[in-house]
Parts: structure tokens; sequence; C-alpha cells
């Protein structure tokens, strides 16, 4: 049986970018359910059309692209959402970030980059642009608790521990199954089982859990 193509949205108030965005992600076979050019379309859009991972801008017209990721998760916790900004900011990431986006591209970033990073968003995956991720590890380390950088791993298993690790250093689960030797699969049930036993319901979550916790800095 084949599978359904990625159901994606676009927001962008720049016309010809957005229907370049737009154009790229069909011809690559992705299901382009929706587009939408400020704030406010598109979070009605988003409630109509309900896409898997929702393409946005940060500097749109009211409410900003930060307000619209806090909203749309409000709204459908299980919905990604990929930044796609002019900015590479450390501000502009991190609030992003912590309104609960999965990514974070610049808009220089190639075609593939994009259509790389939406079908990893959707995959469950954290995408930052080469150099973001280091700059939102080290804002995390520095506002964690010392305290509770190694506490609170409730009742989790070394290659659970092992595998919390390598989500925390934005490794795919791709890649954290190549370098353990593991199914991908395999990979999956322990992240699974991970955030079944800290009650957290998606990656993002048990990536700020283990960077908040210094894992990142962890040898893995």
């Amino acid at each position: 049986m084949d599978e359904q193509p990625i159901r994606v949205m676009v927001v962008d108030d720049h016309p010809m970018w957005r229907d370049a965005v737009e154009r790229d992600l069909q011809v690559a076979g992705f299901d382009v359910v929706g587009v939408a050019a400020n704030g406010a379309e598109a979070l009605a859009r988003f409630r109509a059309v309900r896409p898997q991972v929702l393409v946005l801008d940060l500097q749109i017209p009211a409410p900003n692209g930060v307000e619209v990721t806090a909203e749309v998760l409000r709204h459908d916790p299980s919905a990604r959402v990929l930044i796609l900004s002019a900015s590479g900011e450390q501000a502009d990431v991190l609030e992003a970030v912590k309104a609960g986006a999965t990514g974070y591209l610049v808009k220089s970033a190639s075609r593939e980059e994009l259509l790389d990073a939406v079908r990893r968003v959707a995959a469950g995956d954290t995408v930052f642009t080469p150099g973001l991720a280091g700059l939102v590890l080290g804002e995390y380390r520095r506002l964690s608790e010392p305290t509770a950088a190694q506490d609170g791993f409730p009742e989790l298993t070394e290659r659970e521990t092992e595998v919390l690790k390598m989500v925390a250093k934005g490794l795919s689960y791709r890649q954290i199954a190549e370098r353990l030797v593991l199914s991908h699969r395999t990979v999956q049930n322990h992240v699974q089982n991970t955030l079944r036993k800290l009650q957290m319901h998606n990656r993002v979550e048990l990536t700020r859990y283990a960077i908040e916790r210094g894992l990142d800095d962890a040898d893995a």
C-alpha cells in the first residue's frame, strides 16, 4: 500500500517566496493543503486543513510566527512546525523553539535542505540550519539548573539513556540507528518507551528534557 503524502501548509507574506516553496513541495510529492499570507489566515486555515507540517515564516503580519506556532500546537499538539526565516538571530531561534517549533531553517537553505527538513520534522526529528543547533543547545545549558544536570531518569535502561543523549545532540533516528548498529524501528521503540516513562508526548519535549539536564554534553 502506498504511503500517503505528507500534508504541508506554507505561511509567508511574500507571494513569490510562498509560491516558490509551494511549488517545490508539490513537485517533490508533498500534499500542500493550504497557504496563508499572515498569522490570522494561518490559524484559520490550519484548523480547516489540518496539515502535518506547517512551514512558517517568523516575520508575518500579526499574529507573528512565534505566536502562530504556540497557538497551532495548543490546538493540535501532534502538528509539527518548521520555521523558514530570513533571520538567523539567536533570540528569534530561541523564541521559536520555546514556542514549540520542531525545526528552524534560514531562507538561504537549499531546496534539497528544505525538502529533507520537512520530511524529518514530519517523522518527529528536530532540524536546524547548521550552526543554529549549537546556539540553542548553549542557551538551554546556560538556563538549566546545574543541580539538575544528571538527575531524574525514572527507570531508563542504559540503552534508552544512550539514545536519549543522541536525541539531545539533534541526531535523527536513522543516524542514531547507524551509530548504535540498531534498526530504525528499534530506535523508535526506545524513544517511545522513554516518552512513556517520562510521561511526555513527543520528541520536542524529550529533546528539551535532555538538553536541560546537560545530556547533549555527554559523550555518546
